[in-house]
């Protein structure tokens, strides 16, 4: 039997993966957290070029999952717009800018997940 609880929280992933290629993000990565942390199952990471574009890559995915029933429980750093986070409780999209994706390369500080391809999710 499926675990429809597990194909929910992949849909999420890919809707939010679809509303970042939709406005150009680059470099989108997800990790799969699932087996070593309980924050969340999966995190999105993906890069802007600059604040109105990192802004735009979080209204869009905002609006996307919201309109599918999936509310954002929190937003940090949206003014700013260096590191931005949304965290949707199953999955957490952090959006940088370039530098400061370098500086925190969360992709080292969670090696210990999954790394996936976003078309193989």
């Amino acid at each position: 039997m499926a675990d429809l609880s597990g194909e929910r929280i992949k849909g999420m992933a890919r809707m939010a993966i679809e509303a970042l290629e939709d406005k150009k993000a680059e470099d989108i990565r997800v990790i799969d957290i699932s087996r070593i942390s309980v924050l969340a199952d999966y995190f999105i990471i993906a890069s802007g070029n600059n604040r109105n574009q990192i802004q735009t890559l979080c209204d869009a995915v905002e609006e996307k999952l919201g309109r599918a029933g999936y509310p954002v429980k929190q937003i940090e750093g949206y003014d700013n717009a260096n590191w931005v986070l949304l965290d949707f409780k199953d999955i957490i999209v952090h959006i940088f800018d370039k530098e400061n994706r370098l500086f925190y390369d969360l992709e080292r500080i969670w090696c210990d997940g999954k790394t996936i391809s976003p078309q193989d999710l």
